[in-house]
């Protein structure tokens, strides 16, 4: 069967199919029209190279050279090369098929290039020109709009991946200063800082370059994450991380969430010498999730509430930038910002495994 549709692609076969049908279609019509089916033949079988000629001069020769920026020069010779496809049509009809002038008119008697004639025959030359470029138009419509859809979405793929690559530099380099100090300090959480950040790591590298991940993997995820920083900040961090729903079975663009709660904990932290309380949330309901985060707001004023790019990540601007590339239209983000509290909402949709 693939072989078969692979051989119909072909240009050569469509091509011939299409005059194969169209020869047919004319021959009956005009074997009807006359009663006489031979003739009919005949002068198609005559008319039909011709036919050919003129199309695929004006589709593969001039409509690629003088279209659009030579649109008169087009109508020029189009005109003229039909004209002289008509004239040689109408002798070798003569010669080949019939002397009788312009049999459709059942006048006896006109001259070869009788005027009523020859815009006849040229008429039906340009008819036969225009549903071969309407042909040619259309297919080429349609190559455009699939090169453009592809194009569109090889763009949003490559800019989907950047986006991801740049999430959680900065983490990183904060978890790797922290090890570090942890390993002088010759502490037996250094092997456990190890491993989060080596299961951190493999996520990031590997899963993050699907386009979708098992929402129980992210959410393992965010709880290394967790995991380091409160590594970090000690007994200070309280967070309350509270997952409802049927999470099984749903999956999730990779690395999602994370740069929210990152948000959380670039200002939530920012109280020195005071605890650190953090609310997150999962709630999985009529295959939605909402994502909830809830953080003390930072003292002193912040632009633009952590919406612009951190030193060395790029923020909730990028996050954003991915939930309307990967869902369009179909998610709902508030960023509340109370007098002590910020807090952030998402609701997106979740596919099925």
């Amino acid at each position: 069967m693939q072989r078969t549709i692979s051989f119909a692609k072909k240009p050569v076969v469509y091509h011939t199919l299409f005059w194969v049908i169209y020869f047919s279609f004319n021959w009956v019509r005009w074997g009807s029209y006359f009663d006489d089916y031979a003739y009919s033949f005949r002068s198609n079988l005559v008319e039909f190279p011709l036919h050919i000629v003129i199309v695929y001069f004006n589709i593969y020769y001039l409509m690629p050279r003088l279209i659009p920026k030579k649109i008169t020069w087009y109508i020029v010779v189009l005109f003229l090369s039909t004209l002289g496809i008509t004239i040689i049509r109408i002798i070798l009809t003569y010669l080949f098929v019939t002397t009788e002038v312009y049999k459709e008119s059942g006048i006896q008697d006109l001259s070869l290039f009788n005027f009523n004639y020859v815009m006849a025959s040229f008429i039906g030359e340009i008819y036969v020109v225009a549903i071969g470029t309407a042909i040619k138009m259309t297919i080429d419509w349609i190559q455009f709009k699939n090169k453009t859809a592809q194009l569109q979405k090889v763009n949003l793929e490559t800019e989907l991946a950047f986006l991801k690559s740049q999430i959680q530099p900065h983490f990183f380099f904060n978890t790797l200063n922290n090890l570090y100090s942890l390993t002088l300090d010759k502490s037996n959480k250094a092997p456990y800082t190890v491993l989060k950040l080596s299961e951190l790591m493999s996520y990031v590298i590997y899963d993050a370059k699907q386009k979708s991940v098992p929402l129980v993997k992210e959410i393992k995820h965010i709880q290394n994450y967790l995991d380091l920083e409160m590594l970090r900040y000690g007994e200070r961090l309280n967070v309350d991380l509270e997952i409802s729903g049927d999470i099984e079975g749903k999956l999730i663009p990779p690395v999602l969430l994370l740069p929210f709660i990152e948000n959380s904990f670039k200002h939530g932290t920012r109280l020195i010498g005071q605890d650190i309380p953090i609310l997150i949330s999962l709630h999985v309901k009529d295959g939605r999730l909402t994502f909830i985060t809830e953080n003390n707001k930072s003292p002193g004023p912040i632009a633009d509430n952590g919406l612009k790019t951190y030193n060395h990540g790029v923020g909730l601007e990028n996050t954003k930038r991915r939930l309307k590339l990967i869902y369009d239209t179909d998610f709902k983000l508030d960023l509340i910002e109370g007098e002590v509290k910020y807090r952030t909402v998402l609701n997106i949709p979740l596919n099925e495994n």
